[in-house]
């Protein structure tokens, strides 16, 4: 039996995988938390074998608790679900000492394998995020991304446009047909990567960039 502990803040999502997974029989969940600080607090009477563990979660995020898993619960397998999909956070995320990385859109039989992978003391990597870097190789990259745009995706270049329009998380979301929850994770990493503080000082630097054009 597997022993899994969910860590995500957002209870909807948890009770999901919850009810999905404990649908397999080699699967059990021992435990759940909304960040890392409660994992830590809960690990030391709650022995898991897998963390799936959310990548961006007030207080201790992700990568941080990955960080202290490694060091404390060398034992214990970490397998990010995430929505986010840049190849810096990942590669972060995964140098840190998760075992595993899958996107939050990914079906239910293919996070069931990664969790039986990971357990197994392998490495894996959703299909999705395979592909595109497959993709990327095979294609080329003419001219680096990061020479016009600030490192950021497709995706992250569409939201920068609509958010410098005045549009909101919401409409942003309707009118890319996603939720306003992978909008927010799109602005936050292109908060991160370009060091913008806020919105208005994001929209300055992309305009003065050339991004906007």
């Amino acid at each position: 039996m597997i022993r899994l502990f969910l860590v995500d803040d957002h209870a909807v999502l948890r009770a999901g995988l919850r009810i999905l997974l404990q649908q397999e029989d080699s699967l059990e969940v021992v435990g759940e938390a909304e960040n890392g600080e409660q994992l830590l607090a809960q690990l030391p009477t709650t022995p898991c074998d897998v963390v799936l563990l959310d990548l961006h979660m007030p207080g201790l995020d992700g990568l941080a608790t990955t960080q202290r898993l490694r060091a404390e619960y060398p034992d214990v397998r970490v397998l990010v679900l995430s929505m986010v999909d840049n190849e810096q956070s990942i590669g972060q995320v995964l140098a840190a000492g998760a075992s595993g990385y899958v996107l939050k859109n990914a079906g239910h039989d293919e996070i069931v394998v990664a969790v039986r992978t990971v357990f197994a003391g392998r490495r894996f990597l959703c299909s999705e995020l395979g592909l595109a870097m497959l993709n990327k190789v095979l294609i080329g990259s003419p001219e680096p991304v990061v020479k016009t745009t600030g490192g950021l995706s497709a995706r992250e270049q569409e939201v920068l446009h609509l958010v410098a329009e005045g549009l909101t998380t919401a409409q942003i979301a309707d009118k890319l047909f996603t939720s306003p929850r992978t909008v927010e994770t799109h602005r936050q990493n292109i908060m991160e990567k370009t060091g913008a503080k806020n919105t208005a000082a994001l929209i300055k630097l992309a305009s003065t960039q050339g991004w906007l054009t």
